[in-house]
């Protein structure tokens, strides 16, 4: 199955938050109410830095994502 980098998830039970799933490493889900991410990877100290490079862009490329999905919904 080839999926998507991002996907958008929603649940009734959580009704104001706006969940983005990112599904390549390193896969994560956050929340863009708050900013709080779900990692669904186990880091090691090797890792670590490199997160912490990526976390500002992959966060920005989520936020963008959202932006386009709920602009192609208005049109």
């Amino acid at each position: 199955m080839n999926l998507p980098k991002f996907l958008l998830g929603d649940n009734t039970d959580c009704k104001d938050d706006i969940f983005v799933i990112h599904t390549e490493f390193p896969r994560f889900i956050i929340n863009l109410v708050d900013d709080e991410i779900e990692w669904l990877e186990d880091f090691d100290g090797a890792d670590q830095e490199e997160l912490e490079t990526q976390v500002a862009i992959l966060i920005d490329q989520a936020s963008e994502f959202y932006d386009r999905e709920m602009k192609r919904y208005q049109e």
